[in-house]
């Protein structure tokens, strides 16, 4: 195969900021008058030629590790880029990651250089500049003074070292996994790796991309997802990236960015879908009619691409100038259209996004694919795969590992986009590959006759029943928490007469619940009424009876005001759920549900 160029990110960076000097690339809030100042492709490469000099002066070399702690901001790309240009090894980290994790990574990766985003995280690291021998340099983006990212650049500015173009084999970044039951790993991934993924995903939404394309950045870069799909893939075109503030602000920010598309995962647009739902519900009375109407009308002008009765095409007018246009404008009114990774998307959200105009693809991938697999598109999508292959990229089904009648096993991948290995664990490595080079995802899926892959479960996640018979949590759990009082859950049940569901429910609505029950309680207390758990249990129950078998549904539940977040180590830096730490939080509970 011949590998196309740019086949690295130094000239992938170097040939957009010529070719799109002038456009806007990052937008970043200001945090008094609360709008967006946006910089241009011509100031980043500016500042990335400073940066680059300034590593250069610090003795960075080809191979050396380059760390960084901060969440998407121009300087994080700054540093990226600058380091590529060195042919350094970049090693991102996330903010709200605990010391001991940070430790564990910079000294595995043998970090040399290490950028932190604020003067708080360098207080809480600066001693591992004497313990860790590899560590030689500590800077702050947010400071002033001889310590800060800006003198460096200022130094950098009268040095003007030129960029070196990596080979496609050269490593560009290590990634690290989340541990969840050991250390973290660190997937080695190469120029080739990510330059020929962004570009196998921009090839699939050329039609829809352009130079117009803005992006609200919500997903972190440290991990591959973000990165190759948002940072990498608008190079290509020449789109704009306005940075989220934080979740509590994202309807704010969506309205000043106006992003043109987005890179999200589920959770996003499942707690949007409920929320929408949800307020229509509080309304009631003529406006829930209206919003209801509006959807069924809607839906059928879309199976049917408006070739559509008088009535439905009229109420579809009213209704999309009434109702359809509001919900759009909570996006900024310029969403067209997002991809979804990290966990499959619920159908019926799919379905309402897609009525109220924003469509929402699917993709699959894993941070040692770099991380896209299969993708939807506007011109190649089927509702409840996650895709088709990309190019250059084969899948094969292994069916070794199971053991009954399905057509389903375990996806195996090969191609350019495959990772080099795991930093430092060789043993882990060569696990991960088959004899003939395939990389084994350790999920489950099944190919359909035009190669559109489903994803059906996760073999680390599967488990049997004491009837013997297989349950994929994630599923039922992704359909729990679409209701409205329902923020997160997770089944569990391994070797078990029935599933037991770890429930935390969503405060702002519980309290709407209790009035509807009428029950005057504190609202932190409210989980712990029997009536409140008799409802909720129900309702759960009733959402999943025709849909799932009836050993799959829940028997038993435990009810908690405690959410799932990354803060306190349940949920990952994707925000997938942590399941083992989860049952060891509950374990004492779980069991009292079965004894």
């Amino acid at each position: 195969m011949t590998i196309e160029k740019p086949d690295n990110l130094v000239e992938l960076f170097e040939s957009a900021t010529e070719k799109f000097a002038n456009n806007r690339l990052f937008g970043t809030k200001d945090i008094k008058s609360g709008e967006f100042n946006w910089i241009t492709y011509s100031d980043v490469k500016k500042r990335v030629n400073n940066f680059r000099s300034a590593l250069a002066s610090l003795n960075i070399q080809k191979g050396d590790a380059v760390g960084i702690i901060s969440g998407n901001r121009v300087e994080w790309a700054v540093a990226a880029f600058a380091s590529y240009g060195l042919v350094a090894r970049f090693v991102p980290m996330y903010e709200s990651e605990n010391q001991s994790t940070w430790e564990y990574i910079i000294k595995d990766a043998a970090v040399k250089f290490l950028l932190v985003s604020s003067p708080a995280i360098y207080e809480e690291i600066k001693h591992l500049k004497n313990e860790i021998e590899t560590l030689e340099h500590i800077y702050v983006i947010d400071t002033t003074g001889e310590q800060s990212m800006k003198y460096l650049e200022a130094l950098g500015e009268k040095e003007n070292v030129p960029s070196i173009i990596p080979n496609v084999s050269d490593i560009a970044a290590l990634i690290y996994t989340s541990g969840t039951t050991s250390d973290p790993k660190g997937v080695l991934l190469t120029h080739g790796n990510f330059a020929s993924n962004a570009r196998a995903g921009y090839r699939r939404y050329k039609n829809e991309l352009d130079e117009n394309a803005v992006s609200l950045s919500i997903l972190p870069w440290a991990h591959s997802y973000g990165q190759t799909a948002e940072l990498y893939n608008w190079l290509y075109f020449g789109g704009a990236i306005g940075f989220m503030q934080n979740m509590d602000t994202l309807a704010d920010d969506f309205v000043k960015v106006k992003p043109t598309f987005l890179i999200a995962v589920p959770r996003v647009f499942n707690k949007i879908y409920a929320g929408i739902h949800q307020k229509m519900e509080d309304e009631g009375g003529f406006k829930l009619k209206l919003f209801n109407k509006t959807l069924k009308a809607a839906r059928e002008y879309r199976l049917k691409e408006g070739k559509v009765g008088l009535g439905t095409k009229l109420m579809y007018g009213i209704g999309n100038k009434l109702v359809l246009s509001k919900i759009r404008e909570r996006f900024g009114g310029q969403l067209k259209g997002s991809i979804t990774g990290s966990a499959q998307m619920n159908n019926e959200v799919t379905y309402f996004f897609a009525d109220i105009g924003v469509d929402v693809y699917n993709c699959y991938g894993l941070s040692e694919t770099s991380p896209a697999i299969t993708m939807n598109s506007p011109e190649s999508n089927k509702i409840g795969s996650v895709g088709s292959a990309l190019e250059f990229i084969d899948i094969r089904i292994d069916k070794s590992m199971v053991d009954d009648d399905s057509e389903d096993g375990e996806i195996q991948v090969k191609g350019p986009n495959l990772m080099v290995g795991y930093h430092n664990k060789p043993q882990e490595t060569k696990e991960v590959f088959t004899e003939d080079g395939w990389l084994r995802t350790g999920d489950r899926g099944k190919l359909d006759k035009d190669g559109f892959l489903y994803v059906t479960g996760r073999f680390k996640e599967q488990y049997k029943l004491e009837n013997g018979k297989y349950v994929f949590p994630s599923a039922i759990e992704e359909d729990i928490v679409l209701l409205p009082y329902v923020e997160a859950a997770m089944i569990y049940g391994e070797g078990r007469p029935f599933n037991v569901c770890i429930v935390v429910p969503d405060q702002a609505v519980l309290r709407k619940t209790a009035q509807f029950l009428d029950v005057k309680t504190d609202v932190t207390k409210l989980i712990h009424l029997p009536n409140v758990q008799e409802f909720m249990a129900k309702e759960i129950r009733k959402s999943l009876k025709e849909k799932y078998g009836g050993y799959e549904i829940p028997k038993q539940f435990i009810f908690t005001e405690e959410a799932f977040t990354v803060e306190n180590g349940l949920l990952t830096q994707t925000l997938k759920l942590k399941r083992r730490l989860v049952i060891e939080r509950y374990k004492d509970q779980i069991e009292a549900l079965y004894n």
